[in-house]
């Protein structure tokens, strides 16, 4: 007999984004198990020996110190673990030129349950009754911001501008500040930058431009920076946090090699971080203290950021390095592929204009030479027009070997060249 779930519970335990793609992926690989695969669907970060090591250190300061007990024995407070709280803004104040106090940190169970806090703290229903909207200001975005709404029609996107490279086979995604707009009906605004799929990211003065687009509303304006400064530093263009008064600069630890412990960071007016942290209490009390603990370490004695930037960065970009060569050398010229600029992030982001069939059957055919990907239209969560683009795209990881890279690229090549002259 199936479970009586309620609206919410219907909607919270339904497969969202590329959660629904990976579970195809995860089907297609146990039906074949003799089947080699190359696959490059992965967001999970490669585990790198000297990011290992780092943890490994930090686990033993840990379990030598006093405070041992303290971390795993007892609750914490909300806010977060105290010396990770401390190490955090020292370190920020020191880095940036900053005047940050206790307050203006918080600390959560990875950034995706920042999103959730945020999403249903500022958007869906008002006490008044008006529906007040969570505005993803560019899309493609991340795909876990449509799973966060408990109000899905609270979530909106914006369709961006194209800056082309016929010649090079490039392209960049822009912010359309002619349709962009905020009023009394937006709750939040969240973005990701750089950004996962696309590794676009969005210059100082279009943040700006967001930021004061919202501040006579008082809207949060979040950022997600999982990618970004000063750790994991997966940014391949030079950029810097961006604070303000409606700013929230959101981090996560995942992509600098504690995926498994969800340490999500979050910076900003009081104001925000208190209505965060009071829903967070509700939910979970608080974020786990292990993960906190071994990562105030790292960050006090600045080794989280000089091994971002020394070992996880060189990594991924040799990665992006290495896939952009092999597709320049073997896509035929006359096609109409582009890349998106390598601006930061673990991904490539392939944009094939004109696609003859839908990026879903691209990626099953893709299958049929032994390659994964993802397929791009998951990542347009909240976007409702009716947009071609949104089927003609591919996410492609760099996790895996410089060898798997290589071939993959090269079958991909022979797949779409047939594609297009069928």
């Amino acid at each position: 007999m199936p479970l009586t779930l309620s609206q919410i519970g219907n909607q919270m335990s339904a497969l969202t984004g590329v959660r629904a793609i990976m579970k195809d992926i995860i089907e297609t690989l146990r039906a074949n198990p003799d089947e080699s695969f190359i696959n490059l669907s992965a967001g999970n970060p490669v585990i790198l020996p000297e990011v290992e090591q780092l943890w490994r250190d930090c686990t033993a300061q840990l379990l030598a110190s006093p405070d041992y007990g303290e971390v795993v024995c007892r609750y914490g407070t909300s806010q977060g673990y105290q010396p990770l709280v401390e190490a955090i803004k020292k370190d920020f104040n020191q880095r940036y030129g900053l005047t940050l106090n206790d307050r203006q940190i918080l600390i959560t169970p990875g950034s995706q349950a920042l999103y959730f806090l945020a999403a249903n703290a500022f958007g869906g229903v008002a006490a008044d009754g008006q529906l007040k909207n969570i505005v993803l200001p560019l899309s493609p975005d991340y795909t876990g911001y449509g799973g966060i709404c408990l109000t899905p029609e609270a979530l909106k996107a914006y369709q961006p501008t194209l800056e082309i490279d016929e010649t090079a086979h490039r392209f960049k995604y822009r912010p359309d500040f002619d349709q962009l707009h905020f009023d009394e009906t937006t709750g939040c605004i969240i973005f990701s930058r750089p950004c996962n799929p696309t590794g676009n990211v969005l210059s100082e003065a279009e943040v700006q431009q967001i930021a004061d687009l919202a501040a006579p509303f008082e809207i949060p304006v979040l950022i997600d920076s999982a990618y970004g400064p000063p750790y994991p530093s997966l940014n391949y263009t030079e950029i810097a946090p961006i604070l303000g008064n409606n700013v929230v600069h959101c981090m996560s630890l995942s992509k600098a090699g504690l995926p498994g412990e969800r340490v999500g960071i979050a910076i900003g007016d009081e104001r925000i971080i208190q209505t965060l942290e009071a829903f967070q209490t509700n939910v979970c009390i608080h974020s786990g203290r292990y993960g906190q603990a071994i990562a105030a370490q790292a960050i006090q004695s600045g080794a989280l950021a000089d091994i971002s930037v020394q070992v996880i960065r060189p990594y991924y970009q040799a990665k992006l390095a290495l896939l952009q060569s092999v597709l320049d050398q073997h896509m035929p010229s006359a096609l109409p592929w582009f890349l998106h600029l390598g601006e930061g992030a673990i991904f490539a982001w392939l944009w094939l204009n004109e696609l003859p069939m839908s990026d879903w059957q691209l990626y099953q055919q893709l299958k049929q030479v032994g390659v994964i990907v993802v397929p791009g239209h998951s990542f347009f969560p909240g976007l409702s027009q009716d947009w071609p683009h949104k089927h003609q795209c591919l996410r492609i990881s760099l996790t895996a070997t410089d060898e798997e890279i290589t071939i993959a690229m090269q079958r991909l090549v022979q797949v779409i060249e047939k594609v297009y002259q069928t």
